[in-house]
Protein backbone atom coordinates (compact mmCIF):
# COMPACT_ATOMS: atom_id res chain seq x y z
CA UNK A 1 0.00 0.00 0.00
CA UNK A 2 2.90 2.34 0.77
CA UNK A 3 4.35 1.68 -2.68
CA UNK A 4 0.99 2.44 -4.28
CA UNK A 5 0.68 5.76 -2.45
CA UNK A 6 4.21 6.72 -3.50
CA UNK A 7 3.41 5.96 -7.13
CA UNK A 8 0.13 7.89 -6.94
CA UNK A 9 2.03 10.90 -5.59
CA UNK A 10 4.48 10.60 -8.49
CA UNK A 11 1.54 10.65 -10.95
CA UNK A 12 0.17 13.79 -9.32
CA UNK A 13 3.57 15.44 -9.82
CA UNK A 14 3.46 14.49 -13.51
CA UNK A 15 -0.01 16.00 -13.93
CA UNK A 16 0.73 19.24 -12.10
CA UNK A 17 3.96 19.79 -14.04
CA UNK A 18 2.22 19.37 -17.39
CA UNK A 19 0.41 22.66 -18.05
CA UNK A 20 -1.26 21.32 -21.18
CA UNK A 21 -2.88 18.53 -19.21
CA UNK A 22 -4.17 20.98 -16.61
CA UNK A 23 -5.46 23.26 -19.37
CA UNK A 24 -7.37 20.39 -20.99
CA UNK A 25 -8.74 19.16 -17.69
CA UNK A 26 -9.89 22.45 -16.19
CA UNK A 27 -9.90 24.92 -19.08
CA UNK A 28 -11.92 22.83 -21.53
CA UNK A 29 -14.89 22.29 -19.16
CA UNK A 30 -15.17 26.00 -18.37
CA UNK A 31 -15.14 26.97 -22.05
CA UNK A 32 -17.66 24.31 -23.07
CA UNK A 33 -20.06 25.03 -20.21
CA UNK A 34 -20.02 28.75 -21.03
CA UNK A 35 -20.42 28.16 -24.77
CA UNK A 36 -23.20 25.60 -24.49
CA UNK A 37 -24.90 27.45 -21.65
CA UNK A 38 -24.91 30.95 -23.09
CA UNK A 39 -24.11 30.78 -26.80
CA UNK A 40 -26.00 27.64 -27.82
CA UNK A 41 -29.70 27.33 -27.22
CA UNK A 42 -32.59 25.46 -28.77
CA UNK A 43 -34.63 28.66 -28.59
CA UNK A 44 -34.80 31.07 -31.53
CA UNK A 45 -34.53 34.74 -30.52
CA UNK A 46 -34.09 38.15 -32.15
CA UNK A 47 -36.01 37.14 -35.26
CA UNK A 48 -36.16 40.08 -37.67
CA UNK A 49 -39.61 40.59 -39.17
CA UNK A 50 -41.61 43.24 -41.05
CA UNK A 51 -45.15 44.16 -40.03
CA UNK A 52 -47.26 45.91 -42.68
CA UNK A 53 -50.19 47.46 -40.80
CA UNK A 54 -52.85 48.64 -43.27
CA UNK A 55 -55.52 48.93 -40.56
CA UNK A 56 -53.69 51.47 -38.37
CA UNK A 57 -56.28 51.25 -35.61
CA UNK A 58 -56.22 50.50 -31.91
CA UNK A 59 -56.54 46.72 -32.18
CA UNK A 60 -53.81 46.33 -34.80
CA UNK A 61 -51.48 48.44 -32.68
CA UNK A 62 -52.25 46.24 -29.68
CA UNK A 63 -51.30 43.18 -31.71
CA UNK A 64 -48.05 44.76 -32.90
CA UNK A 65 -47.15 45.83 -29.37
CA UNK A 66 -47.79 42.31 -28.14
CA UNK A 67 -45.33 40.96 -30.71
CA UNK A 68 -42.77 43.65 -29.82
CA UNK A 69 -42.91 42.83 -26.12
CA UNK A 70 -41.85 39.28 -26.91
CA UNK A 71 -38.14 38.50 -26.63
CA UNK A 72 -38.24 36.51 -29.83
CA UNK A 73 -38.84 39.21 -32.45
CA UNK A 74 -37.25 42.41 -33.69
CA UNK A 75 -40.16 44.20 -35.38
CA UNK A 76 -39.87 46.77 -38.16
CA UNK A 77 -43.10 48.52 -39.10
CA UNK A 78 -43.43 49.54 -42.72
CA UNK A 79 -46.18 49.53 -45.34
CA UNK A 80 -44.27 47.71 -48.02
CA UNK A 81 -45.22 46.06 -51.29
CA UNK A 82 -45.07 42.30 -51.77
CA UNK A 83 -42.11 42.78 -54.13
CA UNK A 84 -40.19 44.56 -51.41
CA UNK A 85 -40.99 41.77 -48.95
CA UNK A 86 -39.75 39.16 -51.42
CA UNK A 87 -36.50 41.11 -51.94
CA UNK A 88 -35.99 41.33 -48.16
CA UNK A 89 -36.38 37.57 -47.88
CA UNK A 90 -33.91 36.98 -50.71
CA UNK A 91 -31.32 39.25 -49.08
CA UNK A 92 -31.78 37.47 -45.75
CA UNK A 93 -32.75 40.67 -43.95
CA UNK A 94 -35.93 39.20 -42.44
CA UNK A 95 -37.26 35.80 -41.43
CA UNK A 96 -40.96 36.67 -41.34
CA UNK A 97 -43.50 39.21 -42.60
CA UNK A 98 -46.93 39.95 -41.17
CA UNK A 99 -49.64 41.65 -43.25
CA UNK A 100 -52.55 43.16 -41.27
CA UNK A 101 -55.53 44.00 -43.56
CA UNK A 102 -57.40 47.30 -43.41
CA UNK A 103 -60.62 45.64 -42.16
CA UNK A 104 -58.86 43.96 -39.24
CA UNK A 105 -60.88 45.43 -36.33
CA UNK A 106 -64.27 45.44 -38.05
CA UNK A 107 -63.99 41.75 -38.95
CA UNK A 108 -62.98 40.95 -35.40
CA UNK A 109 -65.94 42.84 -33.98
CA UNK A 110 -68.64 41.54 -36.35
CA UNK A 111 -67.36 38.13 -37.38
CA UNK A 112 -65.32 37.20 -34.33
CA UNK A 113 -62.26 36.61 -36.48
CA UNK A 114 -60.02 38.45 -38.89
CA UNK A 115 -57.46 36.73 -41.13
CA UNK A 116 -53.93 38.06 -41.24
CA UNK A 117 -51.21 36.94 -43.61
CA UNK A 118 -47.99 35.48 -42.20
CA UNK A 119 -45.05 34.83 -44.53
CA UNK A 120 -41.95 33.00 -43.29
CA UNK A 121 -38.61 32.12 -44.85
CA UNK A 122 -38.76 28.44 -45.80
CA UNK A 123 -35.06 28.18 -46.67
CA UNK A 124 -34.55 27.01 -43.07
CA UNK A 125 -37.56 24.78 -42.25
CA UNK A 126 -36.76 24.56 -38.53
CA UNK A 127 -36.63 28.32 -38.02
CA UNK A 128 -39.70 28.79 -40.21
CA UNK A 129 -41.68 26.30 -38.15
CA UNK A 130 -40.50 27.86 -34.89
CA UNK A 131 -41.45 31.37 -36.04
CA UNK A 132 -44.88 30.13 -37.08
CA UNK A 133 -45.43 28.46 -33.70
CA UNK A 134 -44.33 31.56 -31.78
CA UNK A 135 -46.60 33.91 -33.73
CA UNK A 136 -49.52 31.49 -33.66
CA UNK A 137 -49.27 31.40 -29.89
CA UNK A 138 -49.24 35.22 -29.78
CA UNK A 139 -52.26 35.39 -32.11
CA UNK A 140 -54.24 32.93 -29.97
CA UNK A 141 -53.40 34.85 -26.80
CA UNK A 142 -54.42 38.11 -28.46
CA UNK A 143 -57.70 36.53 -29.62
CA UNK A 144 -58.53 35.44 -26.08
CA UNK A 145 -57.94 38.98 -24.83
CA UNK A 146 -60.00 40.60 -27.60
CA UNK A 147 -62.94 38.20 -27.64
CA UNK A 148 -64.09 38.77 -24.08
CA UNK A 149 -67.80 38.85 -23.07
CA UNK A 150 -67.64 42.62 -22.53
CA UNK A 151 -66.61 43.15 -26.16
CA UNK A 152 -68.38 40.29 -27.90
CA UNK A 153 -71.23 38.77 -25.82
CA UNK A 154 -71.85 36.07 -28.42
CA UNK A 155 -68.33 34.76 -28.15
CA UNK A 156 -67.93 31.58 -26.10
CA UNK A 157 -64.77 29.54 -25.80
CA UNK A 158 -62.92 27.15 -23.51
CA UNK A 159 -59.68 28.68 -22.26
CA UNK A 160 -57.24 26.01 -21.10
CA UNK A 161 -54.54 26.99 -18.60
CA UNK A 162 -51.27 25.29 -19.49
CA UNK A 163 -48.41 24.63 -17.12
CA UNK A 164 -45.20 22.77 -17.81
CA UNK A 165 -44.17 20.25 -15.19
CA UNK A 166 -40.55 20.27 -16.40
CA UNK A 167 -38.47 23.36 -17.20
CA UNK A 168 -41.40 25.67 -16.55
CA UNK A 169 -39.28 28.80 -16.98
CA UNK A 170 -38.14 27.69 -20.47
CA UNK A 171 -34.42 27.80 -19.71
CA UNK A 172 -32.62 26.66 -22.87
CA UNK A 173 -29.48 25.68 -20.90
CA UNK A 174 -31.29 22.69 -19.42
CA UNK A 175 -31.20 20.98 -22.81
CA UNK A 176 -27.41 21.06 -22.96
CA UNK A 177 -25.91 21.00 -19.46
CA UNK A 178 -26.27 17.22 -18.76
CA UNK A 179 -25.02 16.37 -22.25
CA UNK A 180 -22.06 18.73 -21.96
CA UNK A 181 -21.15 17.17 -18.60
CA UNK A 182 -21.15 13.71 -20.19
CA UNK A 183 -19.11 15.00 -23.15
CA UNK A 184 -16.49 16.70 -20.95
CA UNK A 185 -15.99 13.79 -18.57
CA UNK A 186 -15.90 11.25 -21.40
CA UNK A 187 -13.27 13.10 -23.43
CA UNK A 188 -11.10 14.35 -20.57
CA UNK A 189 -10.99 11.12 -18.57
CA UNK A 190 -10.57 8.81 -21.55
CA UNK A 191 -8.02 10.91 -23.44
CA UNK A 192 -5.78 11.89 -20.53
CA UNK A 193 -5.71 8.39 -19.05
CA UNK A 194 -4.86 6.70 -22.35
CA UNK A 195 -2.14 9.24 -23.16
CA UNK A 196 -0.53 8.99 -19.71
CA UNK A 197 0.05 5.24 -20.05
CA UNK A 198 1.24 5.39 -23.66
CA UNK A 199 3.61 8.20 -22.73
CA UNK A 200 5.42 5.79 -20.41
CA UNK A 201 5.86 3.40 -23.34
CA UNK A 202 7.25 6.08 -25.65
CA UNK A 203 9.68 7.36 -23.04
CA UNK A 204 10.80 3.76 -22.28
CA UNK A 205 10.03 4.25 -18.61
CA UNK A 206 7.39 1.52 -18.63
CA UNK A 207 10.16 -1.10 -18.64
CA UNK A 208 11.56 0.36 -15.42
CA UNK A 209 8.13 0.18 -13.78
CA UNK A 210 7.54 -3.41 -14.91
CA UNK A 211 10.90 -4.74 -13.60
CA UNK A 212 10.51 -2.93 -10.29
CA UNK A 213 9.08 -4.70 -7.20
CA UNK A 214 5.90 -2.77 -7.84
CA UNK A 215 3.11 -5.07 -9.09
CA UNK A 216 2.25 -4.42 -12.77
CA UNK A 217 -1.48 -4.21 -12.05
CA UNK A 218 -0.86 -1.41 -9.57
CA UNK A 219 0.70 0.60 -12.40
CA UNK A 220 -2.70 0.97 -14.04
CA UNK A 221 -4.45 1.61 -10.73
CA UNK A 222 -1.95 4.31 -9.77
CA UNK A 223 -2.34 5.90 -13.19
CA UNK A 224 -6.12 6.07 -12.86
CA UNK A 225 -6.52 7.32 -9.28
CA UNK A 226 -5.08 10.84 -9.81
CA UNK A 227 -7.36 11.39 -12.80
CA UNK A 228 -10.32 10.08 -10.80
CA UNK A 229 -9.73 12.64 -8.04
CA UNK A 230 -9.02 15.47 -10.48
CA UNK A 231 -12.12 14.58 -12.50
CA UNK A 232 -14.25 14.79 -9.35
CA UNK A 233 -12.77 18.23 -8.69
CA UNK A 234 -13.56 19.05 -12.31
CA UNK A 235 -17.14 17.87 -11.82
CA UNK A 236 -17.46 20.09 -8.74
CA UNK A 237 -16.31 23.06 -10.82
CA UNK A 238 -18.91 22.23 -13.47
CA UNK A 239 -21.67 22.09 -10.85
CA UNK A 240 -20.64 25.48 -9.46
CA UNK A 241 -20.67 27.04 -12.93
CA UNK A 242 -24.02 25.45 -13.67
CA UNK A 243 -25.63 26.65 -10.45
CA UNK A 244 -24.20 30.17 -10.20
CA UNK A 245 -23.25 31.17 -13.76
CA UNK A 246 -26.12 29.56 -15.67
CA UNK A 247 -28.68 29.77 -12.84
CA UNK A 248 -29.71 26.12 -13.19
CA UNK A 249 -31.31 24.68 -10.06
CA UNK A 250 -30.00 21.30 -8.92
CA UNK A 251 -33.20 19.62 -7.81
CA UNK A 252 -31.99 16.14 -6.88
CA UNK A 253 -29.60 14.67 -4.34
CA UNK A 254 -26.02 15.94 -4.55
CA UNK A 255 -24.70 12.67 -3.13
CA UNK A 256 -26.53 10.62 -5.77
CA UNK A 257 -25.23 12.98 -8.45
CA UNK A 258 -21.67 12.47 -7.23
CA UNK A 259 -22.20 8.72 -7.08
CA UNK A 260 -23.42 8.57 -10.68
CA UNK A 261 -20.60 10.83 -11.82
CA UNK A 262 -17.97 8.79 -9.99
CA UNK A 263 -19.30 5.63 -11.60
CA UNK A 264 -19.22 7.25 -15.04
CA UNK A 265 -15.69 8.59 -14.46
CA UNK A 266 -14.47 5.10 -13.53
CA UNK A 267 -16.11 3.80 -16.72
CA UNK A 268 -14.27 6.40 -18.79
CA UNK A 269 -10.98 5.70 -17.02
CA UNK A 270 -11.40 1.99 -17.71
CA UNK A 271 -12.01 2.76 -21.37
CA UNK A 272 -8.92 4.99 -21.43
CA UNK A 273 -6.78 2.23 -19.90
CA UNK A 274 -8.09 -0.21 -22.49
CA UNK A 275 -7.20 2.19 -25.31
CA UNK A 276 -3.71 2.68 -23.88
CA UNK A 277 -3.12 -1.09 -23.85
CA UNK A 278 -3.90 -1.51 -27.54
CA UNK A 279 -1.94 1.52 -28.81
CA UNK A 280 1.76 2.38 -28.77
CA UNK A 281 1.77 6.11 -29.61
CA UNK A 282 0.22 9.15 -27.97
CA UNK A 283 -1.14 10.41 -31.29
CA UNK A 284 -3.03 7.18 -31.91
CA UNK A 285 -4.39 7.07 -28.37
CA UNK A 286 -5.45 10.71 -28.53
CA UNK A 287 -7.10 10.26 -31.92
CA UNK A 288 -9.09 7.23 -30.76
CA UNK A 289 -10.07 8.92 -27.51
CA UNK A 290 -11.14 12.25 -29.01
CA UNK A 291 -12.62 11.33 -32.37
CA UNK A 292 -13.81 7.89 -31.35
CA UNK A 293 -15.56 9.14 -28.22
CA UNK A 294 -16.66 12.67 -29.19
CA UNK A 295 -18.84 11.77 -32.17
CA UNK A 296 -20.75 8.92 -30.45
CA UNK A 297 -21.31 11.16 -27.42
CA UNK A 298 -22.64 14.02 -29.55
CA UNK A 299 -24.82 11.83 -31.76
CA UNK A 300 -26.01 8.96 -29.58
CA UNK A 301 -26.48 10.69 -26.22
CA UNK A 302 -29.67 12.48 -27.15
CA UNK A 303 -28.99 16.02 -25.97
CA UNK A 304 -28.52 17.46 -29.47
CA UNK A 305 -30.86 15.30 -31.56
CA UNK A 306 -33.63 13.02 -30.22
CA UNK A 307 -32.80 9.33 -30.36
CA UNK A 308 -36.43 8.58 -31.20
CA UNK A 309 -35.97 10.27 -34.58
CA UNK A 310 -33.14 7.93 -35.58
CA UNK A 311 -33.52 4.64 -37.47
CA UNK A 312 -33.93 1.53 -35.33
CA UNK A 313 -30.37 0.32 -35.95
CA UNK A 314 -28.84 3.51 -34.57
CA UNK A 315 -31.18 3.47 -31.58
CA UNK A 316 -29.91 -0.01 -30.72
CA UNK A 317 -26.30 1.09 -31.34
CA UNK A 318 -26.70 3.97 -28.86
CA UNK A 319 -27.09 1.46 -26.02
CA UNK A 320 -23.35 0.66 -26.05
CA UNK A 321 -22.35 4.32 -25.56
CA UNK A 322 -21.71 4.92 -21.81
CA UNK A 323 -22.43 8.65 -22.01
CA UNK A 324 -26.02 7.91 -23.09
CA UNK A 325 -26.81 6.26 -19.76
CA UNK A 326 -24.98 8.90 -17.75
CA UNK A 327 -26.90 11.65 -19.57
CA UNK A 328 -30.22 10.02 -18.71
CA UNK A 329 -29.21 9.59 -15.07
CA UNK A 330 -27.95 13.16 -14.64
CA UNK A 331 -31.01 14.65 -16.32
CA UNK A 332 -33.30 12.66 -14.04
CA UNK A 333 -31.43 13.44 -10.81
CA UNK A 334 -30.13 16.95 -11.44
CA UNK A 335 -33.04 18.52 -13.32
CA UNK A 336 -36.09 16.46 -12.36
CA UNK A 337 -35.16 15.71 -8.74
CA UNK A 338 -35.65 11.93 -9.02
CA UNK A 339 -34.04 9.35 -6.77
CA UNK A 340 -32.15 6.10 -7.21
CA UNK A 341 -35.37 4.13 -7.74
CA UNK A 342 -35.81 5.98 -11.06
CA UNK A 343 -32.22 5.66 -12.30
CA UNK A 344 -31.38 2.13 -11.15
CA UNK A 345 -31.36 0.88 -14.74
CA UNK A 346 -28.80 3.48 -15.86
CA UNK A 347 -26.71 2.78 -12.76
CA UNK A 348 -26.75 -0.96 -13.40
CA UNK A 349 -25.73 -0.52 -17.06
CA UNK A 350 -22.82 1.76 -16.14
CA UNK A 351 -21.69 -0.70 -13.47
CA UNK A 352 -21.69 -3.59 -15.95
CA UNK A 353 -19.81 -1.48 -18.51
CA UNK A 354 -17.22 -0.56 -15.91
CA UNK A 355 -16.66 -4.18 -14.91
CA UNK A 356 -16.34 -5.30 -18.55
CA UNK A 357 -14.02 -2.48 -19.63
CA UNK A 358 -11.82 -2.72 -16.54
CA UNK A 359 -11.54 -6.50 -16.92
CA UNK A 360 -10.52 -6.13 -20.56
CA UNK A 361 -8.01 -3.40 -19.70
CA UNK A 362 -6.34 -5.51 -17.01
CA UNK A 363 -6.36 -8.58 -19.21
CA UNK A 364 -4.82 -6.78 -22.20
CA UNK A 365 -2.14 -5.12 -20.07
CA UNK A 366 1.21 -6.52 -21.16
CA UNK A 367 3.64 -7.16 -18.32
CA UNK A 368 6.37 -7.69 -20.93
CA UNK A 369 7.11 -5.24 -23.71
Amino acid sequence: MKQLLVFIRKEFYHVFRDRRTLLIMFGLPIVQIILFGFALSSEVKNIRMIVADYAKDFQSQRLIEKIKTSDYFVVEQANVHYKQIEDAFKKGDIKAALIIPSNFSSDQLHLGQSPVQLITDGSDPNISKTVTNYLTSIFMDFGREFNTPSINPLFLQIQPELRMLYNEEGNGSLNFIPGVMALILMIVCTALTSVSVVKEKEMVTMEILLVSPFKPVFVLIAKAIPYLLLSLANFTLILLLTAFALDVEIRGSILLLYFESTLFIVTCLSLGLLISNITNSQQTALLISLMGMMLPTLIFTGFIMPLENMPGFFQVLSHIVPSRWYYLAVKSVMLKGLGLTYVWKETLVLTLMTIILLSLALRRFKVRL
